[in-house]
């Protein structure tokens, strides 16, 4: 019988894996590769890469936030005013509609009206994202004020509910965070500026929105029904008082939807002429054929 020969310990296991647990070549440490592993095997995203997603949205749109500070600024708001906004309203593309309107010099309630249409969408995002997250009800509440374009934006395509609730807390958290505090920074340079006009940065958050909504129009109802509102809000601008063309434009989804379903129901009704024309046609070859015979 031949002879077992023993190692000497420690011969074999690598320098610097503990005792007993050899690491071979190519193979990670079970705790640097638990997560990834984990995330495969359950087809779920890697928390890390979830984080650094929302943290990438987060700190693209907050930044945004001194370019309404300093439009608030412009258009007659006060500081506190200003700050109130970015605080209680939190929902960018709505903020600067309003202010927008006033700096042009339209009716304050029209101005506030258009806003608050504009911001209305928020609360279909929350019909949706309160089933996706599912979160305790003395949470709900706080969840909301978060409930914005970007948030949802982050939260709808991740393929488990922890990995969205990641998402939510983390865009929402950083982007109130820098929005807050780049609004009041933008306010305070605002007369540092000079005329915010020649600047453009009214242009900053509508440009981020859309950036935002076009990879989300994933239908040709969804692309014309967006292309449509925007056509009526640049053609009602000029004739229009500010903050009414957002308004209505809203009439886009009723139009599309309403021609929409006349078209499909002239194709389900064209659909029983045509199916009986090529039955006669088939019959009539039929007969022809064996008529020949």
């Amino acid at each position: 019988m031949a002879e077992q020969t023993t190692l000497p310990e420690g011969v074999g296991e690598s320098a610097d894996a503990p005792h007993g647990n050899a690491v071979g070549p190519g193979e990670q440490p079970a705790a640097a590769g638990a997560e990834r592993a984990g995330a495969e095997a359950t087809g779920a995203k890697p928390d890390s890469a979830v984080v650094r997603d929302a943290l990438g949205v987060g700190i693209a749109v907050g930044l945004s936030g001194f370019a309404f500070g300093v439009t608030s600024a412009g258009s007659g708001l006060s500081l506190l005013q200003t700050c109130a906004l970015s605080l209680a309203v939190f929902t960018g593309a709505s903020q600067f509609a309003l202010v927008g309107a006033l700096a042009a010099g339209g009716n304050p309630y029209t101005a506030a009206a258009g806003a608050f249409f504009l911001g209305v969408r928020n609360s279909f995002y929350g019909l949706r994202l309160s089933q996706l997250l599912a979160l305790p009800r003395a949470l709900r509440p706080f969840a909301a004020q978060w409930v914005i374009d970007e948030t949802t934006a982050v939260t709808l395509p991740q393929p488990t509910r922890r990995a969205a609730r990641i998402g939510f807390a983390v865009t929402g958290l950083t982007l109130y965070v820098l929005w807050n505090l780049t609004t009041l920074l933008g306010a305070l340079g605002a007369e540092a500026l000079g005329d915010t006009d020649t600047w453009g940065l009214d242009a900053a958050s509508p440009a981020v929105f859309l950036a935002l909504l076009a990879p989300m129009l994933k239908s040709t109802t969804e692309r014309v029904t967006a292309a449509l509102a925007v056509l009526l809000a640049l053609g009602l601008l000029p004739v229009v008082p500010a903050g009414v063309p957002v308004l209505l434009s809203a009439l886009a989804a009723p139009v599309v939807l309403f021609l929409g379903g006349r078209m499909k129901g002239t194709v389900g009704e064209a659909a029983p002429e045509k199916e009986r024309a090529e039955k006669h046609t088939r019959t009539s070859t039929r007969t022809s054929t064996e008529e020949d015979r």
